[in-house]
């Protein structure tokens, strides 16, 4: 499937979603993961800008169902944003939510809802940084994506169909 995700050009989707422990799952997808990583630099001076490619690529990857390809991505980006920075922070809780999503769909909920409450962890934390830049966290709805996370985990047990998007917060 040759799909453009939305903000990242003509990046094409994975062929396939990638499942870890399925008996009938095929291997990840590395031939177009490769290209997207690739994409990324080796250190983000200042910041990660928010319409970085890949990592516009890592958010659709999640919000279209690839959740291992997402954290593949997402920790790429992570591994290249500068130390200490605010984007660091926003990107372990995009990871953690894509992880999660991941174990929703292996049928782990009690993992999923301890990674979702770790993500909002993170996203409160952001929460106290000081914001006022150009780097993704400076324009991401952490606020909006931590309200979804916590409707989630006010379920008694969390299901395959909770899993989060992380754009559909608001605007990236």
């Amino acid at each position: 499937m040759t799909v453009s995700p939305a903000g990242a050009g003509n990046l094409p989707l994975p062929r396939w979603a990638y499942v870890p422990g399925d008996p009938g799952a095929t291997n990840a997808d590395y031939e177009t993961l490769g290209r997207i990583a690739a994409l990324v630099p080796p250190r983000f001076g200042g910041y990660v800008p928010a319409r970085h490619p890949a990592l516009r690529y890592g958010i659709t990857l999640n919000d279209r169902g690839y959740f291992w390809e997402a954290q593949e991505i997402l920790e790429a980006v992570w591994a290249a944003a500068p130390q200490g920075g605010r984007e660091r922070i926003l990107l372990r809780a995009c990871i953690l939510i894509a992880t999660a999503n991941l174990r929703l769909r292996m049928q782990k909920p009690h993992v999923a809802a301890r990674m979702l409450g770790e993500a909002l962890g993170e996203l409160e934390a952001l929460g106290l940084r000081h914001a006022g830049g150009d780097g993704f966290a400076d324009c991401f709805p952490a606020a909006a994506l931590a309200a979804v996370i916590k409707t989630k985990l006010e379920r008694p047990q969390l299901a395959k169909a909770d899993w989060v998007a992380i754009a559909a917060s608001g605007r990236t």
